[in-house]
């Protein structure tokens, strides 16, 4: 079976880019913490970080959704850039060319053309 796997790699790595820029911004908000000013804001950095790992993987693992998982790693990206830093711009860059590579990516046709036979037992004509 054929999948999109450089789809899938490029979104995994990007994913843990954006998971590493998820936890350098969680650390700011722990220092702004210290001050009396938490938030949730800086722990969703790393939640789209292992959402945009898990995506990735499924990419490779069931193909038949390759336009939906494609379509949320680019949404992933772009919400990436305010939540993780955009994963240092190269997590951005690597999941956005993999949600366009799943988009993008076509099945071929298998070489062989699969047909069923009929079966007609002697003596019936």
């Amino acid at each position: 079976m054929q999948r999109p796997v450089a789809a899938g790699i490029l979104t995994i790595l990007g994913g843990f880019f954006i998971l590493i820029g998820g936890v350098v911004f969680a650390l700011i908000g722990a220092v702004f913490a210290l001050f009396g000013l938490g938030s949730i804001v800086f722990t969703l950095g790393l939640a789209v970080g292992l959402f945009v790992i898990l995506i990735g993987v499924l990419m490779v693992a069931v193909p038949v959704g390759h336009s939906v998982l494609g379509a949320l790693a680019i949404v992933c990206a772009i919400v990436s850039i305010l939540v993780a830093l955009g994963g240092f711009v190269l997590g951005f860059l690597l999941t956005l060319a993999g949600g366009v590579l799943a988009i993008l990516w076509k099945r071929s046709p298998p070489p062989y053309i699969i047909t069923e036979a009929r079966v007609v037992p002697p003596g019936s004509r």
